[in-house]
């Protein structure tokens, strides 16, 4: 199953993954280290759920509670986002299904400000830095987006032997090099645009009978206790993105910190492939992030070292 740019996710970090700087990118970076034992083995062990938001539905459809109620905290979740998180940094571990493949997981240190508007204006534009942990093929490499700055575009080098002799460029950030191994563009990543997204496919699954929810509580994700709302779509429909998908939803934060969704099964009784998975590790938000973060002029980075 092939999903449109424009969905999600999550969180996602939708562009530097399968290599367009490799084709034309620049400097490295002295990339934080994963050797964290916290960081040392992939996410996917941890128990199921999901969560999603609001739809207009004509009547009680039987089943539904359990969903009904994870859109409930979705909405709430976006709401607590666009009123009271400025910013936050997080480990971002993703794992993604481009043309058939399923990618390994990729560790990245995360820097977002969500976007914030006074009086119709954008007070705070949303901006993003990455910096890459870990596989070794894309340890060091750095990029920062800032809405509405630099033409549009994202800034980005890569790290190790490859950044020492490419250049730092600038990207369209749904440009063919910049999307080349990416589910999604980079200005798809962030917790609170997987909250939209899960609410808009939670209001999808909504309106079929056959659809199944189930709520788990005291799940953990590393440290933190999470609520999982599982959702199983069994028929394969033109508009179904997955056949289920689980979200945990940080019992503390009110926010979500893991998405994962499977493909419909090939034989019955066998699970379905991965399509993509974003885990959002050690979470800390309004920690004060300034211009600075969000400067590639950064004497703390390596764009131009």
């Amino acid at each position: 199953m092939k999903t449109p740019r424009r969905q999600f996710l999550g969180l996602t970090t939708g562009l530097l993954t399968g290599g367009f700087m490799s084709t034309a990118m620049n400097t490295r970076v002295a990339a934080q280290s994963p050797g964290n034992p916290q960081w040392a083995n992939p996410v996917h062990r941890v128990a199921n759920a999901m969560s999603v938001p609001k739809a207009e539905v004509p009547r009680e459809v039987p089943g539904k509670a359990a969903l009904k109620r994870g859109l409930e905290m979705a909405r709430q979740s976006l709401e607590i986002s666009r009123s009271q998180v400025r910013d936050y940094t997080a480990i971002l571990v993703k794992r993604e299904q481009i043309d058939g493949t399923i990618g390994e997981h990729e560790y990245m240190a995360i820097k977002v400000r969500n976007r914030k508007v006074s009086g119709g204006q954008i007070v705070q534009p949303f901006s993003v830095y990455i910096n890459f942990l870990k596989p070794s093929s894309v340890k060091g490499r750095e990029v920062i987006y800032v809405e509405n700055r630099n033409d549009g575009k994202l800034t980005a080098h890569e790290g190790g032997f490859k950044g020492r002799f490419l250049p730092t460029v600038s990207l369209p950030v749904d440009g063919m090099l910049a999307m080349r191994g990416q589910r999604y563009p980079l200005t798809e990543i962030g917790v609170e645009k997987m909250i939209v997204k899960l609410i808009e496919r939670g209001e999808k699954a909504l309106r079929y009978e056959d659809v199944t929810c189930e709520f788990r509580r005291g799940a953990k994700l590393k440290d933190r206790v999470c609520t999982v709302l599982e959702v199983t779509q069994p028929t394969q429909r033109p508009d179904a993105e997955f056949y289920q998908a689980q979200v945990f939803m940080d019992d503390q934060l009110n926010m979500p910190i893991r998405y994962i969704a499977y493909n419909w099964p090939t034989r019955e009784g066998q699970p379905g492939q991965v399509i993509e998975e974003y885990n959002y590790l050690n979470l800390k938000v309004n920690v004060g992030l300034t211009d600075d973060d969000f400067d590639p002029n950064n004497k703390a980075y390596n764009f131009y070292s």
